[in-house]
């Protein structure tokens, strides 16, 4: 693995010399919901990426720019012929605070990692190895996309397609499976998973109108004293209306059964 990362600093350094160029893209909004019964809040977002590519070599960096700069994502990539490497150069703070998923209580450790895929003789499939030793296999096959990752701790298979109209994918991480299925009726594009969301889409008088449903979610305990647990929450319901300004800027008023509130936010992407 030193011998691979020194291959990469090398091919990365390497490619200075090429024509190189820096494109800039991010997205801002402030929003105000009045909460329901509850105090009304009014909250801001900022984030910015930073990509520069010289020749078949690629660094990108995504930043929160709120209040002051916070790394929140950065990969180096290049190309070698069939072989691409891509580093993962952030190491983030996976921990969490929120009762909604029931993330990690304290930081897993570092998570940076370099993964090299080969574009290997094998129909349209593609290998890849990161220095986990975790192996995947992915492609598409018969108009059926297709990942399959060797891992510790259980496999993981992901595989999306569409078939008569609908767009269907399903995973299954070490024996848990998830899936979605979307599909267009009357020009409203529905989509339902497994959890019982299910999402309409559709467009009045130059307005798109989301409406989404989300089922009750049942309470979890901490299953070992590295997990939060999961709070129990209602199934709710929010209907999204969102008019795409000329100035560049988006309105959107959104309405939220769950505590009978309204938010209005307007928001732009550069």
């Amino acid at each position: 693995m030193k011998k691979l990362i020194a291959l990469f600093a090398t091919t990365a350094v390497a490619s200075g010399s090429a024509m190189g160029a820096i494109a800039l893209s991010g997205t801002a909004s402030v929003s105000y919901d009045d909460n329901g019964s509850a105090a009304s809040a009014t909250t801001y977002d900022a984030d910015l990426t930073v990509t520069g590519t010289a020749g078949a070599t690629t660094f990108t960096q995504s930043m929160d720019i709120d209040a002051g700069i916070a790394v929140t994502a950065g990969t180096l990539s290049t190309t070698i012929g069939p072989v691409t490497i891509s580093a993962d150069t952030h190491n983030e703070d996976d921990s969490a605070t929120v009762t909604s998923t029931g993330g990690l209580t304290s930081d897993s450790g570092d998570n940076r990692s370099v993964t090299v895929s080969l574009d290997a003789p094998i129909g349209d499939a593609t290998i890849g190895l990161d220095d986990t030793g975790d192996v995947t296999v992915s492609g598409t096959f018969s108009g059926v996309a297709v990942a399959h990752t060797v891992q510790d701790g259980g496999d993981k298979t992901v595989g999306s397609a569409s078939i008569a109209g609908m767009d269907i994918s399903i995973t299954n991480d070490a024996g848990s499976s998830d899936w979605s299925i979307g599909t267009t009726v009357a020009g409203t594009a529905v989509t339902l998973n497994s959890d019982k969301a299910v999402t309409a889409t559709f467009g009045v008088t130059g307005n798109t109108v989301v409406v989404s449903h989300t089922a009750e979610r049942a309470s979890r305990a901490s299953t070992t004293s590295t997990k939060h647990s999961v709070a129990q929450k209602d199934a709710y319901t929010t209907i999204a209306i969102s008019r795409a300004l000329t100035s560049g800027a988006t309105l959107s008023a959104t309405y939220n059964t769950h505590d009978s509130s309204l938010t209005l936010k307007a928001a732009v992407a550069f």
